[in-house]
């Protein structure tokens, strides 16, 4: 396979794999909105976020191409990273969405503590998150066209897979941003955590 071709598929698939993953982003939007981020920061968290994201799949990558893992194996650990993924995001969501709940209630306000923990929550769930197309990516190339050629696709996915990151919760927030939020300000954390939840149901059903 030509050089060309096999970066051009990375692209494809990192692309694809990030748009058709609305938990690659709508967690993003909604914390954004929910707790007031700036431009800057959303984009520094979702940016710190793709890296934990591509970096970890292509850390196991190469660990496999280095001792001749089978990528069925490979493919069965990042099995195991996406269900443990699931669940954080499953779980963290449902937690998040019921102090959200609690605090529409009660009025409660938060501190900075208490925001600085999110961002590192998702940090740590997004570095649990497979990038499944990723594997094939790395090891094929290494196979047919040598460890360069993989260390260009992996690079070539991973600035792809960012930036569509990138694209798509910036499009999102502008798009949100044009409705009628008045109303829901009161509940914004609980919508928040409700959007985190279906993203982890919707990981553990493999949508």
């Amino acid at each position: 396979m030509e050089n060309g071709t096999i970066l051009l598929t990375a692209a494809s698939l990192g692309f694809i794999h990030t748009v058709f993953g609305p938990d690659h982003y709508v967690p993003f939007v909604a914390l954004a909105k929910a707790r007031s981020w700036s431009g800057a920061r959303t984009a520094v968290v979702t940016l710190l976020c793709g890296l934990g994201h591509v970096l970890s799949s292509v850390a196991i990558g190469f660990a496999g191409i280095a001792f001749g893992t089978a990528l069925s194996r490979l493919q069965w650990v990042e099995a195991v990273r996406g269900d443990m993924a699931g669940w954080l995001l499953l779980l963290f969501g449902l937690g998040y969405m019921l102090w959200g709940i609690a605090r529409a209630r009660h009025g409660h306000s938060h501190g900075h503590a208490e925001g600085a923990v999110t961002p590192w929550a998702i940090f740590i769930i997004f570095v649990f998150g497979p990038c499944e197309p990723l594997i094939p990516v790395l090891v094929y190339p290494a196979l047919k066209d040598g460890i360069w050629t993989a260390i260009a696709a992996a690079g070539v996915f991973s600035a792809v897979t960012i930036g569509t990151m990138l694209a798509s919760v910036f499009l999102l927030l502008r798009g949100v941003s044009l409705l009628p939020a008045e109303r829901m300000e009161r509940y914004a954390h609980a919508l928040a955590g409700f959007a985190l939840f279906a993203c982890g149901v919707a990981v553990k059903a493999g949508l």
